[in-house]
């Protein structure tokens, strides 16, 4: 019986040790497209988002609901005293927004 648990144990953890490296594998080969596809939605929707809610003067909750089809991961936060929106896709990019009298909202600066 102990020996039947072994092997069924044994054979959950060549399973996961094959789902990790086909993981890895995809990350490969999609996480560089995936990188850059957030990063170009968390800086569009903050943008946005930033713009809804200091120049239109919209709540964070409802301009979240103008989200475009493909920013449906991008999360939203905001930072009354600079008024910044910060939008991010957790563990892979974000970005902030900030109001600027006579400019409106603008991007920090992207370091790369």
């Amino acid at each position: 019986m102990a020996k039947k648990r072994s092997l069924l144990a044994s054979r959950w953890l060549w399973l996961a040790i094959l789902l990790a490296v086909l993981a890895g594998a995809a990350w490969l080969g999609w996480g560089e497209g995936l990188r850059k596809n957030a990063e170009a939605g968390t800086a569009y929707t903050a943008r946005v988002a930033c713009s809804c809610r200091y120049v239109a003067g919209r709540s964070l909750d409802d301009c979240a609901k103008d989200k475009v089809e493909g920013t449906e991961l991008v999360m939203l936060s905001e930072d009354p005293g600079p008024k910044s929106v910060t939008a991010s896709v957790p563990f892979i990019a974000s970005d902030t927004a900030t109001y600027r009298e006579g400019y409106g909202c603008v991007l920090k600066k992207w370091e790369r």
